[in-house]
């Protein structure tokens, strides 16, 4: 079933969802299973599988020598939505990206997800490589978000890249994308911004995931300038709750974010981690309850690959 068809039958309820991780090459995927178990009974209609771009890894080839490989360390996205869909019945959202991938590779994750019955994407550009300042499309990739968008709506229709082909079965993809309630890190402004995610609903996004946020009054602003820009989708507020120390300074120089004040007085004042965590659980518990409060469709919590205070919060809400 779609993100938007859920959100509808909800009528007004606001759901829960959350976004993980694929396990490193070599892990078991019951790792993943024994942090995705405690959050079933929360009944979550939907879960995000995220897709790590390449990167660079160098070997020792002997002699102070090194080789370059390229290498994916989280694969798998794809084969773990399958999975996670016979498991626990339950929608999946596999990440797709521009960086890393050839618009034929895309084609053919794409074929794949429809074989396996997953009728939603999230579709994205992705991050520039670590050794890469600014985001570089891979040869015969994507550059933008857009395109990623309009690829996807086109194998809807039945429009392949290179084939002409009589199409029985189209694929029908519920596609969401990225917004950015501080803008994104690269926008000279929030209209600009606001003016490319336009473009992307108009290209076929039928649901807007946001970054995460810890003021909700930035989430009610994005909605109010998104609304009057044209933009009519669902906005699903992304929540992360702050869980060590370092998020004050990580945070924000990665997502480019601001910290309310209340928040970093209540983590400095923390003893050791253990406290930053309860105090992250407590902040997203005020934040998601005001969101419920609000009617939002629903509240999506990035879990990074642990549940216990994603659980925390959920058994406050849901």
């Amino acid at each position: 079933m779609k993100v938007t068809e859920h959100i509808n039958n909800a009528k007004g309820k606001t759901l829960f969802s959350f976004e993980i991780i694929p396990p490193k090459k070599g892990n078991s995927i019951q790792e993943l299973y024994n942090n995705i178990n405690p959050l079933m009974e929360f009944k979550p209609p939907f879960i995000d599988v995220t897709t790590s771009r390449e990167q660079y890894v160098y070997i020792e080839k002997g002699e102070g020598l090194l080789d370059r490989k390229i290498t994916r360390m989280r694969p798998g996205t794809v084969g773990i939505c399958a999975a996670l869909k016979h498991k626990y019945n339950v929608d999946t959202v596999p990440h797709v990206l521009c960086g890393g991938f050839t618009k034929e590779e895309t084609e053919y994750l794409l074929v794949d997800c429809h074989y396996l019955g997953i009728d939603n994407v999230m579709a994205l550009r992705g991050d520039a490589m670590n050794h890469q300042k600014y985001f570089k499309a891979s040869k015969g990739g994507h550059q933008y978000a857009i395109q990623l968008v309009e690829q996807i709506q086109n194998l809807n229709q039945g429009k392949y890249l290179h084939d002409v082909i009589e199409a029985d079965d189209k694929a029908d993809f519920c596609i969401g994308v990225a917004g950015y309630p501080e803008k994104h890190i690269e926008a000279p402004s929030i209209q600009s911004d606001l003016k490319r995610l336009k473009e992307k609903v108009d290209a076929g996004a039928d649901y807007v995931v946001t970054q995460m946020f810890f003021d909700n009054k930035k989430y009610f602003e994005f909605i109010n300038i998104a609304r009057a820009a044209g933009i009519t989708v669902p906005i699903i507020p992304g929540i992360k709750p702050i869980a060590i120390k370092r998020h004050l300074q990580l945070l924000p120089q990665v997502f480019k974010i601001d910290l309310p004040q209340d928040l970093i007085h209540a983590v400095e004042l923390c003893k050791d981690n253990k406290q930053v965590r309860q105090v992250g659980v407590e902040w997203a518990i005020q934040q998601s309850k005001e969101l419920q409060n609000a009617g939002v469709p629903v509240i999506h919590f990035y879990s990074m690959g642990k549940s216990d205070n994603i659980k925390a919060i959920a058994k406050e809400l849901f």
